[in-house]
């Protein structure tokens, strides 16, 4: 049997509805009973969950809607089932009041309450959630559309005049944010560091900054999108605004993006923006395989955790990179032992600066490109006649001697291997060449040395000292070839951090009026972000068309 009733003018957001409408459910006697606003939206879905009865023909989208299914034949057992709902509605009331935020009724009443809002968070029903936003961005603030099934066009038309505003719209569809540890909707407690995320994706930015800060990392800020956002008719504006942004946060010296599949002009568009950045940028097109790992400074991912991997050691280097004196040659000079870690040095250095692969290798040379080479100095062309030089390392010692008379050279990379049968010192030796090389240059041409390490503690060179021998002569020891190319190009390429003062979304924490679930709004309180609820409910008691004469006189 179906019962239904009706509680006149009383508005409560969806997700409070569907927690009432299943404690209501577990009643003895009871199949099921359903809770919702009598929207015409929900209508349909009453009809379409054979839950339809006719006295929901009267509800307006403020009256709540009650139906029960049970196999009782009681007629009041709708009526009972109601009574039971406003006290539950009754206690939910009693404990907002001792939310310790405040709580309005209108926008204008929450301003007042907040006047340095910065930040609208809101998650009504997408079929009404266009004017809130629009009133928002026209007051000045940033939006957060947790809201979806917002009609597209609505989309652009806010999104555009975000844009022109120099506001952020993140959404419709957007799920989670995080700025300057604020968590906005769904979000994770992550450290902070020096990672900006980007994302038109919520669960694709909550697993990236969840990677990072399980690899030792942080972040800045994580900025949602939209679903929609790179769609060929949105045409990634939100991301353009983001990126925008972040570039000028002295704090966000790495950028992580992902996205589903963008519109491929728009894709452009992102990347374009991207490369003119002036900071390190990982990004990840969800569901596509790009056949390069690098253009210019953005690298590609093809998985969240390689996404994470790279953003947290792109981090690690520019920390590092920071720390190194500067270099007066553009050039890199590898000089390796190893004819493997020489070659992966070449791939990498060619990805990471698009330089074109020398496939020849003539005298050794792995990489001979843009005033940059890689040379294997196991080749047969340095080993006729003399030993190998993880033998005897005299070769190399003159090889680096020679870059005194070489100032285009400003980063020299070099492998130092342990084990058994390599020379009883090989750290030591190249300290030794690498000071002496310093000394012939002087202080007008400053060079850069930055080694890896091949080996275990149980080595008979004894890895510690040999570490120790490297660190003293002011060599930099990378964990890996990777780690040792991107610190070598950074040095280079001498990227100049942004120093502009942090826009204002990203400078503090945000001031939030939260409009719909007032979940976010405890979280936000919870988190020590100062926030007004407005207790949202439709305007002329859902009436659209007086809805729009209102809007007009405003």
């Amino acid at each position: 049997m179906l019962r239904a009733a009706l509680i006149k003018g009383v508005f409560q957001d969806s997700v409070t509805l569907m927690v009432l409408s299943r404690d209501l459910s577990a009643a003895p006697g009871v199949n099921r009973v359903s809770v919702m606003m009598g929207t015409p939206a929900n209508k349909d879905v009453y009809r379409e969950t054979g839950l339809w009865h006719e006295t929901l023909s009267a509800a307006t989208p403020n009256d709540l809607c009650v139906v029960v299914d049970s196999d009782d034949d009681d007629p009041a057992a709708a009526e009972a089932m109601a009574a039971q709902l406003k006290e539950r509605l009754a206690e939910l009331a009693r404990g907002s009041r001792r939310a310790g935020y405040p709580v309005a009724r209108s926008w204008r009443r929450a301003r007042a309450l907040l006047p340095d809002a910065n930040v609208a968070l809101i998650s009504i029903a997408g079929h009404y959630a266009f004017e809130p936003a629009r009133q928002a961005l026209e007051d000045g603030c940033h939006v957060m559309m947790f809201s979806d099934n917002v009609d597209i066009e609505q989309e652009f038309e806010l999104k555009s005049l975000a844009r022109a505003r120099g506001l952020l719209l993140m959404g419709p569809d957007c799920g989670t944010a995080i700025i300057r540890s604020a968590p906005l909707a769904f979000s994770n407690r992550v450290p902070s560091g020096p990672i900006a995320v980007i994302g038109a994706s919520g669960t694709g930015i909550q697993e990236l900054t969840s990677q990072i800060a399980r690899l030792g990392g942080g972040i800045t800020h994580a900025l949602g999108l939209g679903g929609r956002d790179l769609s060929e008719r949105i045409g990634g504006i939100s991301a353009l605004t983001a990126l925008d942004l972040v570039a000028r946060d002295a704090a966000s010296r790495v950028v992580a993006f992902v996205s589903k599949p963008p519109a491929a002009a728009v894709k452009a568009r992102i990347l374009e923006a991207m490369q003119a950045l002036g900071k390190p940028v990982v990004a990840l097109f969800l569901g596509e395989r790009p056949d390069r790992r690098n253009i210019g400074a953005v690298h590609l991912a093809r998985t969240l955790d390689e996404a994470a991997m790279l953003a947290f050691e792109l981090a690690g280097t520019d920390e590092r990179a920071s720390s190194l004196p500067g270099v007066a040659g553009r050039g890199i000079c590898g000089l390796y032992t190893g004819g493997t870690l020489a070659a992966e040095a070449a791939l990498l250095l060619a990805e990471a600066l698009e330089l074109e692969h020398d496939a020849a290798h003539a005298e050794g040379h792995m990489l001979r490109s843009g005033g940059h080479r890689i040379v294997d100095l196991g080749d047969d062309a340095y080993t006729r006649g003399r030993p190998h030089p993880m033998i005897d390392p005299a070769a190399r010692n003159e090889m680096i001697m020679g870059l005194a008379g070489d100032p285009a050279v400003g980063v020299l990379l070099l492998d130092v291997v342990l084990g058994y049968g390599a020379h009883p010192d090989p750290a030591g030796e190249v300290a030794r060449a690498v000071t002496a090389l310093r000394a012939a240059r002087g202080d007008n041409s400053p060079l850069v040395a930055i080694a890896t390490l091949t080996g275990t503690v149980g080595d008979p060179q004894d890895h510690g000292g040999q570490a120790a021998a490297l660190q003293e002569a002011g060599i930099v020891i990378a964990d890996s070839t990777r780690a040792a190319v991107m610190l070598a190009a950074r040095a280079v390429s001498a990227q100049a951090q942004s120093q502009d003062t942090p826009p204002a979304l990203l400078a503090a924490m945000p001031r939030v009026i939260n409009i719909g679930l007032r979940g976010f709004a405890d979280d936000l309180h919870a988190n020590g972000i100062r926030t007004v609820h407005q207790q949202w409910q439709p305007a002329a008691g859902g009436n659209e068309r007086l809805q729009r004469m209102i809007a007009l006189m405003q």
